[in-house]
């Protein structure tokens, strides 16, 4: 991943990454997160894949992992869904959709949108929301595929424009969502924003790559 850090003006390699585990995922794999740069700086948090057949952003956070930014307490979760991603699902052990099971006007939904029994009956969405109740980031970015744009629903437009702009994502406002993480957040930690990176379909190159890790930076540090 030398190429990152070549690409993103400002960044060293970050030799003291701390790795924790959250938990683990119904079928006992691993869901950890990475803190990289400064403990002290404005807290960000990313995730790589919630539904399991959407994989593309688990590059994106590993590459992240590499990069130390001197004014950010970056959080990285490559995997809130590796049972899904060993199935190539997109819902976890359960058939449940993650982003349908958090509490913001959750709903009994099937099919492709399952919900679960009620909200946060799944281990890894609650391991989501007791790492955002902890972190309280001042943004949360969550990728997901294959609609090629910035899904902007509830959160600060400045912050979502100024990651489409770096990323090249088209910038689209969107309904929030009944259950979705990022509704949850919008809706519960006021002053804070999420939002999610919709990337086009296929895994990135190394091109991409940078250019999101790029975007990530960008919207982080909008004020």
């Amino acid at each position: 991943m030398a190429f990152l850090l070549t690409a993103v003006p400002g960044l060293a390699a970050q030799p003291q990454a701390q790795t924790v585990l959250l938990g683990r995922s119904w079928q006992g794999r691993a869901i950890r997160a990475v803190e990289v740069g400064n403990p002290s700086g404005r807290r960000v948090l990313v995730v790589g894949c919630i539904h399991g057949n959407e994989t593309a952003g688990i590059a994106i956070a590993q590459a992240l992992e590499r990069l130390s930014p001197h004014d950010l307490d970056l959080w990285i979760v490559p995997d809130l869904n590796p049972d899904g991603v060993a199935a190539d699902t997109r819902q976890n052990a359960h058939g449940v959709d993650l982003n349908r099971n958090f509490p913001w006007r959750w709903r009994s939904m099937s099919g492709v949108y399952e919900s679960g029994p009620r909200p946060l009956s799944e281990r890894e969405a609650r391991i989501a929301r007791t790492l955002i109740l902890r972190l309280h980031p001042y943004l949360t970015i969550w990728f997901h595929q294959h609609l090629d744009m910035v899904w902007a629903s509830g959160g600060d437009r400045r912050i979502e424009k100024a990651f489409a702009r770096v990323s090249g994502l088209r910038y689209h406002p969107m309904p929030q969502l009944a259950g979705s993480a990022i509704s949850w957040q919008n809706n519960s930690l006021h002053g804070t924003t999420a939002f999610a990176a919709e990337l086009p379909a296929g895994q990135p190159s190394t091109t991409q790559i940078a250019r999101y890790v790029r975007a990530v930076l960008a919207a982080a540090r909008t004020a």
